[in-house]
């Protein structure tokens, strides 16, 4: 018996990187896991890694409210009522302030905020009543050490993830007495794809070694070193457990003991 055994998760942006480490993880725990995002092919590819409990749940835009809402309707088909819910999707463009266009901001604060609200805002009947019955329905936001404190060139994602965690903070204090929580959880930079791209951008465009490179998203980290997105599954996982019944409406950092403004 796993003991996420009886629960449904869902978990967006589940294709690569922290969403795909979540959702095996979860997997792994007995939960039955709806993986969903935009793209098919990885989507597929986890859902075959992992067999048996995983289905997959493409097309699912969250800054689409009619989108999430036919997702949730096609994971309600295979797994029924969602009791356990991850927003992981997110992306994370860099700019200058000044050059930070106006498409770029939304565009940013739409799937980083907006689409938690979307997901979120569809499930939560879904929570509620898993909550009322058995007392241990679970809301986990994927928000970032962004979201406590602030990076240069970074602004719309910043100004997203504080909101992140705005959201889960006056979230968990509405739900308290519901039988859901509702935590983020902030990882620093992470051994993603996406640092990988970064990593590989700023060698081309500045001739940086690639260690030269990589040393800018790892002198952050007093353990100097990304963080595994297999850590930061662990926190969720934890999360989501019946032994973190007492946690709600935190922020947890998991970032080798960055300092972070308060």
């Amino acid at each position: 018996m796993g003991q996420l055994d009886g629960h449904h998760a869902l978990v967006t942006g589940a294709g690569s990187g922290i969403g795909a480490a979540i959702a095996r993880a979860l997997h792994g725990a007995g939960a039955r896991v709806t993986l969903t995002g935009r793209r098919a092919e990885p989507l597929e590819a986890l859902a075959g890694e992992l067999g048996s409990g995983a289905q997959v749940v493409s097309g699912m835009d969250v800054t689409d409210a009619a989108a999430v809402a036919a997702g949730l309707e096609k994971a309600h088909a295979g797994f029924g009522p969602v009791s356990l819910l991850v927003n992981n999707a997110g992306e994370a463009p860099s700019a200058p302030f000044e050059k930070t266009s106006l498409d770029l901001w939304s565009k940013v604060i739409n799937v980083d905020l907006t689409g938690v609200f979307n997901v979120t805002q569809a499930v939560l009947s879904d929570l509620k009543a898993r909550g009322a019955e058995k007392g241990d329905a679970r809301i986990v936001n994927v928000a970032s050490t962004a979201g406590l404190t602030g990076y240069a060139y970074v602004s719309a994602y910043c100004a997203a993830k504080h909101g992140v965690i705005g959201l889960t903070r006056a979230l968990a204090l509405e739900l308290a007495r519901k039988g859901v929580t509702v935590n983020a959880v902030c990882p620093g930079f992470t051994d993603t794809p996406i640092i990988e791209k970064a990593v590989s951008e700023i060698t081309e465009k500045t001739g940086r070694s690639r260690e030269e490179a990589l040393s800018a998203f790892t002198r952050s980290n007093p353990q100097n070193r990304l963080v595994k997105p297999e850590e930061v599954a662990d926190a969720v996982l934890w999360l989501a457990g019946r032994g973190a019944a007492s946690m709600n409406g935190q922020a947890i950092s998991i970032s080798g003991g960055e300092v972070l403004g308060g």
